[in-house]
């Protein structure tokens, strides 16, 4: 079981770099764990892609369609109290925009406070860092 963040998940939805690594993540662990904000963040990431002209409007309602196959079978964790609580700390211990604070937190709380029980998929070098000395298992492609 692993938690993914949705640097890791749009490589699953549109043609990257990353897109042959993580999708030999999910074939070998098709369980996903994310936070609630996870499936408008793909979106946002997806949208751009198609104003920049790296994918067209036919690509982009695929991934759209692949994201909602995604968001029904993944596990989400909701934004509960301690979730804002954990984001909170995490924004005055290491330097991450809000949404990774929110990302971190969620993992946090999904590994019951215990981030070495957890993977932690992730393609954004700034999150790995805070991800990392929080105690998870990074696991992303060799750089």
């Amino acid at each position: 079981m692993k938690f993914w963040d949705s640097s890791a998940i749009v490589p699953l939805l549109a043609e990257e770099p990353a897109t042959s690594f993580v999708v030999d993540l999910y074939r070998e662990d098709p369980l996903i764990i994310a936070w609630w904000g996870t499936g408008v963040e793909c979106i946002s990431a997806l949208a751009r892609l198609e104003r920049q002209g790296a994918i067209s409007p036919d690509s982009l309602a695929e991934a759209l369609t692949r994201l909602r196959a995604l968001t029904s079978g993944w596990q989400e964790v909701q934004p509960v109290e301690a979730l804002k609580e954990t984001a909170i700390r995490l924004l005055r211990v290491h330097n991450l925009r809000v949404a990774d604070s929110l990302q971190l937190a969620a993992a946090i709380l999904a590994s019951d406070h215990r981030p070495s029980s957890l993977d932690f998929v992730c393609l954004d070098e700034r999150l790995t860092a805070a991800v990392q000395r929080e105690g998870f298992n990074v696991i992303a492609p060799a750089r």
